[in-house]
């Protein structure tokens, strides 16, 4: 039967439809496969901020994506040197938001921020952008430098507050059919999202301590909102706030200007770092090392997780202070200025004391007055910088004082070791001394005197005719040998303090006058000290010449052990060599005799062995003499000392009489001259209210204050 014209023609057409719907076919398919190649290539190449490395492993095939990413270590501890634990870490659980799930598509990662953020917010959680921009308009900055936004997108000098917002709405295409305010927030979130550094490696925080109920809200909302995981982060918290606040210090976020630097050292940008104390100056030692781990993501979800480098945990940091010890020495001097709070009609409420081991330089004790609660700096910083005499200034390591009479024992040892003096000259003292034209005084009539009795009583012409004889610069070179001018080397940093002589005052464009020489030997004039320095000095002497360098850290143990992995060795600064063997025994004599001359409720002669001290009385204004410092130096026992000490009373006087308790305390917490310590470390006091639970050691842990975080992100599956 033959087919006829009109089928054929349908059947030739059906056959065209069926060529062209395959050569469709495998254009389509053609196309898929080089979008499909081009888009994996693309991933393959995506830079990534940090040590992001970005592969796609043949076991789990090309839809994979594998990268690498950065374990912080758990940071060491610091603690006292009993053993109590000052400051340690906790966990606590943050939301994060996590690169490798976020939307590439920036429309819709927009849409998920602004869910994200409004969810945190009626769950009591506000995310905080680092834009430092006002949250509404008309916008303007909040704070003075923002060049670092300026130039971060890429706009002029001169860009005012509302460019900066106009360009991340353009840059990240964020839509008008958002209000204003929800743009702001946006832009806020994508601005900290590039602040950051957020990357494969480095996740966004959203909240930090967040309860478990929002968790599982966050959590579900996770299915909508792809990218958003809870992950452990440890926690650093400050056990005891009330010993050594100001040289324990505090850790806090990178900030941009130290990210260049630190990066090369191994740190993330969302890493914290010591700011701070101890924090900042064992900051090596208590970070540890950082640990590597390969993350494998297959169709959306995490497929393997491998260590590929272990981390190692930071060295706890055990300190020369014993906190026992610290408490009653800060009771000390907050008493002492209770008790005294008047002289002359003016507020006595600022000193420092300092107390050293003689035998090393390792830091016993130091107490500043007004001081502070750690805990409290951490919670309310403004408020602690606004109150009054700066409580947060350490007047141990940085305020610079005149020493006044304490300053004799340099020029006593410079007059008899340079042979100006032997232990039998003598001046004559009839109170009145002139030099080149200018009237000076003496405190007294002392006849003819000899130095280890100008010592005793601080004869002011004994030591005027010395250092008229020996001249300024052997004067600067002997308080340069006791260290004096010059920083002691102290982990956590202190003042140097300046010596009083020409090239100091032509430093400062001040003149120098030839009658200053003779104030320069009595610590009378333009000079200044830190008490960490006199009591040095008072070491120094205490060893006949050996100086040691003052240290805070007794030693480094591995973490969450007692395995030792270092001791502080003491470290000898200088020496005075000796051209007299006899110069000490006239100095620490004087010294001896002159710890007999405090009355009975201060008595330093029943003991059980001999002290050595000296005071000084500095005016610390010339145009009204009635204004002076209260200072004092000694070391115990005096002829093998254990312990050397130094206290300042601004404004005051007889700040001696803190020696004995000083001296009874020490005794009580360190043992000394054989007898055993016997103190015990007390319940922290705060805001007049005693902690309910007892100090803590390396092996009882106890509640604390949270101050500020070092995330330690552990990746969990998606769900």
């Amino acid at each position: 039967m033959q087919t006829s014209p009109p089928m054929i023609s349908v059947l030739k057409e059906q056959k065209v439809k069926s060529i062209t719907d395959n050569i469709k076919s495998i254009i389509i398919v053609t196309i898929v496969v080089i979008l499909g190649t081009f888009a994996s290539m693309r991933l393959m190449k995506i830079q990534v901020v940090g040590s992001d490395a970005i592969v796609t492993p043949k076991t789990y095939g090309r839809d994979a994506l594998t990268y690498s990413r950065e374990i912080t270590p758990t940071r060491g501890e610091i603690i006292d040197f009993n053993g109590n634990v000052l400051v340690e870490n906790t966990t606590r659980c943050d939301l994060v938001l996590q690169k490798a799930f976020f939307p590439e598509d920036i429309a819709e990662g927009n849409r998920c921020l602004l869910e994200i953020y409004h969810a945190l917010l009626t769950r009591g959680y506000v995310f905080e952008d680092t834009l430092p921009i006002t949250r509404s308009a008309p916008y303007s900055y909040t704070e003075d430098d923002v060049s670092e936004v300026v130039e971060s997108l890429n706009l002029n000098v001169y860009a005012t507050a509302e460019n900066c917002i106009d360009k991340l709405i353009s840059d990240y295409m964020i839509d008008e059919v958002y209000t204003d305010d929800d743009k702001r927030i946006i832009a806020g979130m994508r601005y900290t999202m590039m602040d950051k550094d957020f990357s494969y490696s480095l996740d966004l925080t959203l909240a930090k301590n967040v309860d478990h109920q929002t968790v599982v809200d966050m959590k579900e909302l996770g299915n909508f909102c792809r990218g958003i995981e809870a992950v452990d982060s440890a926690e650093r918290q400050i056990v005891r706030g009330d010993i050594l606040p100001h040289e324990i210090g505090v850790i806090g976020p990178i900030y941009a200007e130290e990210y260049d630097d630190l990066k090369d050292k191994g740190y993330a940008m969302n890493d914290q770092v010591g700011k701070s104390g101890i924090e900042l100056a064992m900051e090596k030692e208590l970070r540890g090392k950082a640990g590597t781990e390969e993350v494998t993501v297959v169709d959306g979800a995490i497929a393997d997780v491998k260590i590929k480098e272990d981390t190692v945990p930071g060295e706890t940091v055990k300190l020369t202070v014993d906190g026992a010890y610290q408490l009653k020495l800060q009771g000390i001097l907050d008493n002492f200025l209770k008790n005294r709070p008047y002289y002359n009609g003016n507020k006595v409420n600022k000193g420092a004391l300092v107390v050293l081991d003689a035998k090393t330089g390792a830091v016993k004790g130091m107490a500043t007055a007004p001081t502070y609660n750690l805990k409290d700096m951490t919670e309310d910083y403004e408020s602690l910088l606004k109150q009054e005499n700066s409580p947060m200034f350490n007047r141990c390591t940085w305020g610079q004082y005149l020493p006044g009479s304490t300053f004799k024992t340099v020029t006593a040892t410079a007059g008899l070791n340079e042979g100006v003096i032997t232990g039998d000259s003598t001046f004559t003292c009839l109170r009145n001394y002139e030099f080149y034209g200018g009237k000076f005084q003496c405190t007294g009539y002392h006849g003819a005197i000899s130095v280890r009795r100008a010592v005793e009583v601080s004869c002011n012409v004994f030591f005027y005719e010395t250092s008229r004889n020996l001249g300024i610069d052997n004067i600067t070179k002997y308080a340069k040998l006791y260290g004096l001018g010059s920083s002691t080397g102290i982990e956590t940093g202190d003042a140097s303090g300046f010596l009083c002589n020409p090239e100091t005052f032509a430093e400062r464009g001040q003149p120098w006058y030839i009658g200053y020489v003779i104030q320069a030997g009595i610590g009378n004039q333009d000079c200044g000290f830190t008490p960490l320095q006199l009591a040095n000095l008072a070491a120094t002497i205490g060893n006949r010449g050996v100086r040691y360098q003052p240290y805070l850290v007794d030693s480094l143990y591995t973490y969450g052990s007692n395995e030792l992995v270092k001791k502080t060795k003491p470290t000898v600064a200088d020496k005075i060599d000796l051209n007299y063997d006899y110069v000490y025994d006239y100095i620490i004599g004087g010294m001896q005799d002159a710890a007999r001359n405090c009355p009975v409720p201060y008595q330093l002669t029943d003991l059980g062995f001999s002290v050595a001290i000296k005071t000084g009385t500095p005016q610390t204004d010339m145009n009204d003499k009635n204004k002076q410092n209260s200072v004092f130096i000694g070391f115990a026992p005096a002829d093998d000392p254990e312990i050397a000490f130094a206290g300042v009373i601004e404004g005051g006087e007889y700040s001696k009489y803190m020696i004995r308790d000083i001296i009874l305390s020490y005794q009580q917490c360190y043992g000394l001259n054989g007898v055993k310590p016997t103190a015990q470390l007390p319940a922290e006091v705060r805001n007049g209210t005693t902690a309910t639970t007892p100090a803590t050691t390396t092996s009882n842990r106890s509640t604390a204050t949270t101050v500020t975080t070092t995330t330690v992100t552990t990746v969990a599956a998606q769900q």
